[in-house]
This record gives C-alpha cells, structure tokens and sequence, in this order.
C-alpha cells in the first residue's frame, strides 16, 4: 500500500482559503445532518508540563466513509521559539477496511481550516456591510484569520492588537503586502475593538482579553484562541450580552472557558446557545435576527473540520500527483 504524507509548505500549497471555507461549509452540513460521528477530545496534560497533547477522533458515514484522528501538541509558549503553538499530524484511514491512508502536518491544516470556519460564520453571521475588522493577537491564527476575513466580506480597515504593540507592528509590517485592507497596529484591544464590526481573538490568554463597553452594537465576534475549560478569552458580560453560536453543543458545554466560567458565576446557561453553525446552514435555527445583535461564534475546532480537509488534501495530492507516496 502507499501511503500519502504531506508537509506544512504542501498543505499550504494544495489548501487554498477559499476552497477550505467551502470544504468547512460542506462538513458543518454534514455535521447537522449526523453524517458524522463526532466524540469530544481526550486532552493528555502531565503533572509538570508546559504543554498539552489532543487526540481528536472522527468517522464519517457514507459511500467514501473515513476515520480521521489529529493527535496535537500545543505548547502555547512556542512563540517565543519561532514556532506554531500546535505540532501534530492528522491520520486518515478507510472507513471500511481501516487502511491508513494519509498523514497530513496538523499545524497547517489547522492554522487554515479554523479560520476558514470562523469564515463561514462571519459570512452567516455578520453584518452584510461590516468592513471594520479588529485581530486580538497576532501570531499563525491571526495570519490565516486576516485572510479569511478577506474572503468574506470587503474589509476597509483592520487594527491589530497584541500582548506587546511591537507583536502588532511586526504583524502588520509582513501581512500589509498581502491585503488591500489598510492595516494598523495598535496598543490596546480596546483601540482595536472601537467601532469594529468584525472581532477576531486568537490569543493564548487564560483571561478576558476585552470588555462588553468596547463592543460596538451589530460586531460578530469569532472566539477562536482558547479550548480548556479553565481559560477564556471572553468576558462574561459580553457571553451573557451575545447571540452565542457553536461548532458543536456539545463541546461547548464540556471544553469551552469562554462558556463555562461564565457558566458558573450563574450569567448564561445552555440556553443562551442559539444553534450550531452547521444548524444555521441548513437553516434549522436563525442566525443573526438584526443588524444591532451582537452575534458571537465560539470555535473550539472539531474532527470533522481536520478529517474534511484531509479527506480534501488527499483527493487534491491523487490528482496532482504531490505529495510523497511510500510504501508503508
């Protein structure tokens, strides 16, 4: 048998933006129609270890059915070394005979299928005339979000803020070349946020990194940096005020900090999930009911988005002929 291995710079090549926001739309369909099974993931955390290992399981049902399962590590301090916070693989295998078919870089997969899905709810969920974007952080997924956001709506502004303004001028300095948006680095997520119709944040932080006062009336927000139950990104006052909308109910009641800190000091309960995103595309629930809700998207990243893709990447490699193909 061969079987396919395929790099970051590969990925990167043979998964452009676009194809991977309408690869995510598809899955999250497919997801609503439980076409899909889809466990929570198994988080391995040694006492002493600055690190975390994710093992992430899928199967998808059907004529061209597949297992799936990244195995990650996220070592959030990473940054300071030059190098993605996650480092893994995802392993693709045949549904029927359990052939293992592909093992994909999990760090680009990743970095482009989480922004393509925050994407495909900016696209659902946001104002159609928003323009204004505000990046809280600036490392991968600030990157590959900026060039989501890109795809999706017409952005005339974006302000990026980060830990330090010097992260947010280094960002703005190398991805300035690639948009026709006008970017500007500013001190605080405050600044960033003024006015801004679009909210991204992709941080490491274990602590809100913004305030409800700072949003504006109508801003989506995309909530995509943290999936431990004991870190947030978000406050509770902005979870309570939001629509809130999910990749998977399920994961956010049992992973998402964002949702269950905000949980436990008595602001919001399940109910306060309007839908899963895949609910909306199939318009099993309403998304946005006026142009001044603010909606939120908690991204918390499932199986599903890595085996799509990989499923995706592998059929792509067959026709290219890319890739390297051993015998295994």
């Amino acid at each position: 048998m061969k079987l396919l291995v395929l790099n970051h710079d590969e990925v990167e090549k043979l998964l452009t933006m676009n194809e991977c926001i309408s690869v995510m739309e598809t899955a999250l369909v497919s997801l609503a129609r439980e076409e899909f099974y889809q466990p929570l993931r198994t988080i391995i955390k040694p006492v002493g270890v600055k690190g975390v290992m994710a093992l992430m399981p899928t199967f998808r049902f059907g004529a061209s059915a597949l297992f799936g399962l990244k195995a990650i590590c996220v070592f959030p301090g990473n940054a300071a070394l030059g190098k993605d916070a996650h480092q893994g693989g995802v392993m693709l295998f045949d549904g029927f005979n359990g052939e293992l078919l592909a093992v994909i870089n999990a760090s680009a997969i990743t970095a482009i299928r989480t922004a393509a899905v925050s994407a495909v709810a900016t696209r659902w969920l946001a104002n159609p005339d928003a323009k204004d974007l505000a990046i809280i952080g600036a490392g991968v997924q600030a990157r590959t979000h900026l060039e989501a956001m890109t795809c999706v709506r017409s952005l005339e502004r974006v302000r990026v803020a980060a830990g330090h303004l010097e992260s947010a001028q280094k960002f703005v300095a190398e991805m300035q070349p690639r948009t026709s948006s006008k970017l500007e680095a500013v001190a605080t997520p405050a600044e960033a946020m003024n006015g801004a119709d679009i909210i991204v944040t992709a941080t490491t932080a274990r602590e809100p990194v913004m305030q409800r006062a700072w949003i504006s009336p109508g801003a989506h927000l995309n909530a995509v940096g943290t999936f431990s139950p004991e870190a947030r990104e978000i406050d509770t006052a902005t979870m309570s005020a939001a629509t809130i909308f999910v990749d998977r109910r399920e994961s956010a009641l049992n992973e998402a900090g964002d949702y269950l800190i905000a949980a436990r000091e008595g602001a919001i309960g399940p109910e306060h999930i309007r839908a899963e995103l895949g609910e909306v595309l199939t318009g099993a629930h309403q998304g946005r009911s006026s142009s001044s809700e603010v909606t939120l998207f908690k991204s918390l990243g499932l199986a599903i988005e890595d085996l799509a893709a990989a499923a995706y990447l592998f059929q792509k490699a067959q026709q290219q002929s890319s890739g390297s193909w051993i015998e295994f």
